[in-house]
Formats: C-alpha cells, sequence, structure tokens
C-alpha cells in the first residue's frame, strides 16, 4: 500500500491511503476516523444512508463524491452529530474518532476533541466582520489569548486575501472570500480533522483551485486530515489520496484517487467522458439504469 509523501507534524507518522473495503493491512495504522455500516433516518421514516462505511486516515485527505442527493451531507452530519437539528439519527452502525465512539457526544465535545465541519453554503455571520467570524472559531479554547492570536495570524498566512478584508461584514464579502473564512473559523479551533462540504459550490474554477491548494497546504504543513463532500469529482480526485463514491445514500465504488479518475465508469458517470470522447450529461444519466454499476 503506497504511502502519501506529506506526513502529520505532530505525530510524524505517514499520510497512507485506507485500504480497499474488504481488505485488511496490518501496516496500516489506525485511522482517524472510520464509520462502520451506519444508516441514517429522518423523521422517523425516510432512510437516507444504508450502510454506508467509510475511513480517514491520519493526515490524509478522503473525497466522498456523489451526485446531488446521493447523502453526501448527510454522511457528514451524522459524523458531527448535527442530524438531531433536522430530525434525523443514526439507527445502525457506529462512528469512531479517534478510536472512540463518538455517536452520543454532542457536537461541541466532538468540535473540543478536533473535530470540526465546515458547512455547506459557507454559513458565515453576516453582521460579523471577517476577522469577528474567525475568532467565533476559537470559542471553545482555553489556552490563552496570545495563542489565539498566534493561530489569527496562522490563519492569515494560508488566506492572505481575507486578511485585507478582515475589517468588512462577512456578509458584504465575495463567496470565495466567505469560503475562506468559513475554512479559517474551524482552523481557529485547532483541528485534527475537517468535514469540508461543497467547498466549490457557487465559485469560479480560479478560486475554486486557490482553496483546494489551500487545504493541500493545510494537510501537508499542518497536518490536518479532511473528509471532503464535492459533486466536482475531477477537482476532488486531484487534490484526494482516496475516494468514495455515494450513489442513493450507498457507497457504490471506493479506491485509490488515481484508480478512480482512470476508471471508465467514474469518466463516464461523473466526468462526462467515454471511450475518449465527452458526452453530454443526458447521454451520462443512462447510468441510473445499471445494474452493474449499483451492483
Amino acid at each position: 500500500m503506497p504511502a502519501a509523501a506529506d506526513t502529520d507534524r505532530n505525530t510524524g507518522e505517514a499520510a497512507v491511503t485506507p485500504p480497499p473495503a474488504g481488505v485488511t493491512d496490518s501496516t496500516v495504522p489506525a485511522p482517524i476516523l472510520r464509520v462502520n455500516n451506519i444508516e441514517v433516518v429522518y423523521s422517523h421514516v425516510i432512510l437516507v444512508l444504508k450502510g454506508v462505511s467509510l475511513s480517514v486516515p491520519k493526515g490524509g485527505i478522503v473525497a466522498l463524491l456523489g451526485a446531488n442527493g446521493a447523502g453526501k451531507t448527510t454522511t457528514l452530519k451524522a459524523i458531527s452529530n448535527l442530524l438531531h437539528a433536522e430530525r434525523g439519527e443514526v439507527t445502525k452502525g457506529s462512528i469512531l474518532f479517534e478510536g472512540e465512539e463518538v455517536h452520543s457526544r454532542s457536537p461541541s465535545d466532538l468540535v473540543t476533541r478536533g473535530c470540526i465541519q465546515v458547512m455547506e453554503g459557507r454559513r458565515c455571520f453576516a453582521h460579523l466582520t471577517v476577522e469577528e467570524n474567525l475568532l467565533t472559531g476559537a470559542f471553545t479554547r482555553k489556552d490563552g489569548k496570545a495563542a489565539v492570536a498566534a493561530d489569527l495570524d496562522l490563519v492569515y498566512s494560508y488566506f492572505p486575501r481575507i486578511k485585507e478584508r478582515r475589517k468588512a461584514l462577512a456578509g458584504y464579502t465575495s463567496g470565495g472570500e466567505q469560503q475562506m473564512t468559513a475554512v479559517g473559523r474551524a482552523l481557529m479551533s485547532r483541528p485534527k480533522m475537517i468535514l469540508l462540504d461543497e467547498p466549490s459550490m457557487g465559485l469560479a474554477p480560479q478560486i475554486v483551485e486557490e482553496i483546494f491548494e489551500i487545504v493541500k497546504n493545510l494537510n501537508g504543513k499542518e497536518g490536518v486530515s479532511f473528509l471532503l463532500a464535492e459533486q466536482n469529482t475531477n477537482m476532488a480526485l486531484k487534490y484526494a489520496s482516496y475516494g468514495y463514491i455515494l450513489e442513493n445514500g450507498r457507497v457504490v465504488m471506493d479506491g485509490e484517487a488515481k484508480s478512480l479518475r482512470e476508471n471508465e465508469d467514474v469518466k463516464e458517470f461523473y466526468l462526462g467522458v467515454a471511450e475518449g470522447k465527452r458526452k453530454s450529461f443526458r447521454d451520462v444519466k443512462h447510468y441510473k439504469r445499471r445494474k452493474r454499476w449499483l451492483a
């Protein structure tokens, strides 16, 4: 099993991609996150996730891919325990963060433990300045103002654009600046892992590339693990080391990012390319009727 080039500066462990589903490898270290066969039900009736399993290695970047409505956001909310606000619950399976079951933990407790979610749509506090938004991310910390100030400078070093805009109201900044603010706010909590939901949504391609480069740097230099829920399959697989593809609440395929990029089904269903030719979305939609994809 090949290892990623980057290492976690806190533990010194190599960032190793997880083995494929159903394969065990004694050389792979325990993952920072393991989701085991979970089912999620909304309003006691609607079954959304149907036996989803995945893992995220320490210091790794893992992509959770799929079309809109496949269950990506629900998976992240199940991990961060945000389902109850939407009348959802995990009815089966287990979720372990750093080897400990966290299903019964509160969202704030998970943040304190180092697992934080950056919500879809950025969710900045529009009436606060950019810097005030960043400081809300340090609300749970108890290590003093000096440490918080040092981390604020660190965030600005990764996001020089929002340093220039730090006194502006977040609601009046661009979509890209709001996304940077949201990721920076998460960094202020000193996370071990960030659940990043649709970071490319509504952003220009150049800004998307810039944000993913920052994610790569945070992963390599700060040792932060990432689980990316993303519809932009091409971009996600460019930066992730491993990927899982969700379809109708189930994991239908997983593997190393390189193998997924080269897979003919992934090319056809998600990249719009088949036999070297680009196909229209209408032509690609026939995958829903192909039994071998959902088998």
